[in-house]
Formats: structure tokens, C-alpha cells, sequence
């Protein structure tokens, strides 16, 4: 295993008009390693994520992928990184299925394969039946497990999500745990925000914030 972490917080702090967004964060996770950020709402779970995103500048300390400070206009660490943080947009006239494939062909190329990398994401997620739904005809939860499924089907050594457990039933939080531990044992690292207790139960270790 490689020593250098795929992302790590060195004494991360954000601070806006005088609010601690973050207190200072320490950790470092390395490649397939599945960790959770927990804590109390406002402890700055979503804040630390978007911070790896490039979207909320540390104002003390640093956040780093693979030893480097973010910087998302890099080719490499847009590639690193997929992320549930932010809604994922969609378009509404095309079905779960063609939108799934098509982020599937613009990272991987329109190749023999890339609608069974769409097709597996999805059958993965339960999601088979909904292929030729719209999003305006899914339910939340389903909705949820949509994004989720725009997010994995994509490369990436690194897989930020923020509460993937939203809207979701028990089982259906439980399949998502239980795809996010297996794909941690094929390699990509995870950091997770999540009150879920069944998705911490799957993970390799807590990050306790506040």
C-alpha cells in the first residue's frame, strides 16, 4: 500500500464572518480505506467535504490529494475525485438508464463496455426496473440511489458522499453500505458524512468532528 494518503487534513480549520465552520481536522485516509465523518449537525461534516471539492477554502491548515494542496482546475485531481456532496444535475428527457451510460461513456469512452459498467452500477443499486424512467417520475429514495449511481459509475480513487442514507429505507441503506465497503476492498477510498449507523458499521474508521 502506498505511504503517501489519497486525501488527508492537516490542521484543516474554516472560519466565515467569525463562525467556526470547522475546527482543526487531522486525518488522513489511504487508498481503500472506507471512512466515516460523524458528529453533531453543524460540526462541519459537509464543510470538510467541500473543502476537498476546492469549493470551501481551509482558512487555516490544509486539505491535500496525494500530498498535494486541491486544486480542481488540475485535470488529475478531477479525476481522482467523484462526489455525492452537492445535487448531481440530471436531464429530464433523458431516462435513468441513458443518463447513467452516458457519464459511464464520458469517463471510460464509448466502448463494448461501457453500457455493462452502466448496466452493473445500476442493477446494483436495484435500480433495473426504473431504466427507462425519467427523474421526474422516481421517488426521493430512488432519486437518491439515481445519484449515487451517477457518482460510482464513474472512475475515481477517491469517493466523497454526503448522508448517501438520505430518503433511503433500511435495506436499501444497507445495499449501499454494504457496495460502498465492497468497492473499498477493490481499491477506491470513501469519505462518508453520514448519522447512519448501519453505514458506519461498514466502514474502516470514524472521523469525529465537534
Amino acid at each position: 500500500m502506498s505511504a503517501v494518503p489519497v486525501i488527508a487534513a492537516e490542521g484543516a480549520t474554516v472560519v466565515l464572518d467569525g463562525t467556526t465552520l470547522l475546527a482543526p481536522t487531522t486525518f488522513a485516509v489511504m487508498p481503500g480505506e472506507f471512512r466515516c465523518l460523524t458528529g453533531s449537525n453543524g460540526s462541519g461534516k459537509t464543510t470538510l467535504l467541500r473543502a476537498f471539492l476546492g469549493s470551501r477554502r481551509p482558512t487555516a491548515g490544509a486539505v491535500l490529494l496525494r500530498g498535494e494542496a486541491v486544486d480542481m482546475a488540475r485535470p488529475r485531481h478531477r479525476r481522482l475525485v467523484a462526489s455525492l456532496v452537492e445535487p448531481v444535475p440530471v436531464a429530464r428527457d433523458m431516462t435513468l438508464r441513458e443518463q447513467v451510460t452516458l457519464v459511464a461513456a464520458s469517463w471510460h469512452g464509448n466502448t463494448t463496455t461501457t453500457a455493462v459498467r452502466a448496466e452493473e452500477i445500476i442493477g446494483r443499486l436495484g435500480l433495473t426496473a426504473l431504466g427507462e424512467r425519467f427523474p421526474s417520475q422516481l421517488s426521493s429514495g430512488q432519486l437518491q440511489l439515481f445519484h449515487l449511481a451517477l457518482t460510482l459509475v464513474r472512475p475515481a480513487d477517491v469517493v466523497l458522499l454526503d448522508e448517501p442514507e438520505r430518503h433511503l429505507d433500511a435495506d436499501r441503506v444497507d445495499l449501499v453500505a454494504d457496495l460502498l465497503a465492497e468497492r473499498a476492498g477493490q481499491g477506491t477510498s470513501f469519505l462518508v458524512a453520514t448519522h447512519e449507523a448501519a453505514v458506519v458499521a461498514a466502514c474502516d474508521g470514524v472521523v469525529e468532528l465537534g
